[in-house]
C-alpha cells in the first residue's frame, strides 16, 4: 500500500549527528571511557515471552488504515524542521492527534505532556500509568520512540519525512491506538515518547534521558522505531536489528520477539555511530536498543528510500511493512510490562 500526494524528498546519505559535539563520546569505541551516567540499576535477564494469547489479540486488531491517513496529514506540513514554524505546527497536530485516541474510561491512565524545548519544537511523552507502582519503581518503566521531526539538506526546502520519521511515529501511534482498543493496563508503566530535533543531533531525546537521570528515574529499557517503511527494491522484506552502541541483551529479547509475533525474519545491521534517538539513552547510561525497516546500514547511503522521487509511487514504501513493526512494539510492550490481571 502506497502514500499519496507526497512531495519529493532528498537524499540522506549522512546524519547531522555525526557533527553534533555533544554525542563525540556516544560513538567512541566501546573500550574507551565515555562521559555518561552510569546507573546502579541491576540490569536482570529479559525473561522469555509467555504472553502470546495477550499480544496475538492485540496483533489482530491492528491495521494500516490510520496510518495512512495520519501519515497523509503529517506529510501535508512543508517541513517538519524543528526551528520551522511548521515543524511546530506538525508536532501539535501530532500531539492533538494522540489525545484522541484515549477513551473516556482510559483516560484516567492517560498521561500526555510535552516536553519543553528552547526551539519551540516540542518532544511528546505519553505514558500509560501501569497498575503497579512497585513494580514500576523495581523493574522500571518501559520506553518506546520515534522522533516526529524531519530535514532536507538546506533547511529552507521541503522535507515531508514520509519514512524517516514519519513512519517510526506512526508505527508506535499504532500500537498505542491498539492497546487502548484492547483496554490494556500494564503492570507497569509504559511511556510512548516523539521526539523533537533528532535531525538537529538528537538534541530532544538528549533533553529528555538527561533529564530521567538528573531524577534517577529507573527505565526498564527503551526502542527507538525509525524508517520503518522502507523495504529496498530487490531485497527480501525484513527488520533491521542494530546490534552496535545497544544493549545486547536487549538485542537478543528483540530478536525473540521478532519471531514471535512478525510474519517476516529479522536481520543484524549495524550503524557505526549514534545514529537516531536511542543513542541518548545509551549515553544517560540506561538500556536501549533500534529498530529499523530494513538492512539500511549493510549497504551503500545512496540506497536509503529518501531518494528525490514521491514515495507514494515507490514499491519500496510500504505501510504492511510498518504494520510489522507496529505488532514488534506490542509484543515488546507487553511482555516487558506486563497486563494488569491478566
Amino acid at each position: 500500500m502506497r502514500l499519496s500526494d507526497l512531495s519529493p524528498e532528498p537524499i540522506r546519505r549522512g546524519s547531522s549527528v555525526l557533527q553534533h559535539p555533544s554525542l563525540v563520546p556516544v560513538v567512541r569505541p566501546l573500550g574507551q571511557r565515555i562521559n555518561c551516567i552510569i546507573h546502579s540499576y541491576h540490569f536482570k535477564a529479559y525473561p522469555s515471552p509467555d504472553k502470546q494469547s495477550l499480544v496475538n489479540a492485540v496483533i489482530a486488531n491492528l491495521t494500516v488504515d490510520g496510518m495512512i491517513s495520519n501519515l497523509q496529514k503529517f506529510t501535508s506540513f512543508r517541513t517538519r524542521y524543528y526551528r520551522s514554524e511548521t515543524g511546530k505546527e506538525s508536532q501539535k497536530w501530532l500531539l492533538n492527534r494522540i489525545t484522541e485516541y484515549a477513551s473516556p474510561s482510559l483516560k484516567h491512565l492517560v498521561n500526555l505532556t510535552e516536553f519543553i524545548h528552547p526551539w519551540g519544537q516540542n518532544s511528546i511523552i505519553l505514558r500509560i500509568k501501569g497498575a503497579s507502582k512497585a513494580a514500576t519503581a523495581e523493574k522500571g518503566t518501559v520506553v518506546i520512540g520515534a522522533h516526529l521531526d524531519s530535514t532536507n539538506y538546506d533547511p529552507f526546502l521541503p522535507a515531508p519525512g514520509a519514512d524517516d520519521d514519519g513512519s517510526g511515529t506512526m508505527t508506535i501511534l499504532e500500537a498505542y491506538r491498539g492497546l487502548l482498543a484492547s483496554n490494556y493496563t500494564p503492570v507497569q508503566d509504559v511511556e510512548f515518547h516523539w521526539y523533537a530535533a533528532e535531525e538537529g543531533g538528537l538534541l530532544g531525546s538528549q533533553a529528555v534521558a538527561q533529564s530521567y537521570a538528573e531524577r534517577n528515574v529507573n527505565i526498564q529499557s527503551m526502542i527507538q522505531f525509525d524508517m520503518t517503511a522502507w523495504v529496498k527494491r530487490g531485497t527480501r522484506e525484513e527488520i533491521g536489528i542494530i546490534t552496535d552502541y545497544v544493549d545486547a541483551d536487549l538485542a537478543e529479547f528483540i530478536r525473540t520477539l521478532v519471531n514471535m509475533y512478525c510474519s517476516i525474519p529479522y536481520v543484524d545491521t549495524k550503524c557505526g555511530f549514534a545514529c537516531s534517538d536511542h543513542a541518548s539513552w545509551r549515553k544517560a547510561g540506561y538500556r536501549w536498543g533500534f529498530c529499523l525497516g530494513n538492512a539500511l546500514f549493510n549497504q551503500d547511503w545512496t540506497g536509503l528510500p529518501t531518494i528525490p522521487s514521491r514515495i507514494d509511487i515507490s514499491d519500496e514504501f510500504s505501510f504492511d511493512h510498518m504494520l510489522e513493526f507496529s505488532k514488534l512494539a506490542v509484543g515488546y510492550i507487553i511482555e516487558s510490562a506486563g497486563w494488569a490481571n491478566r
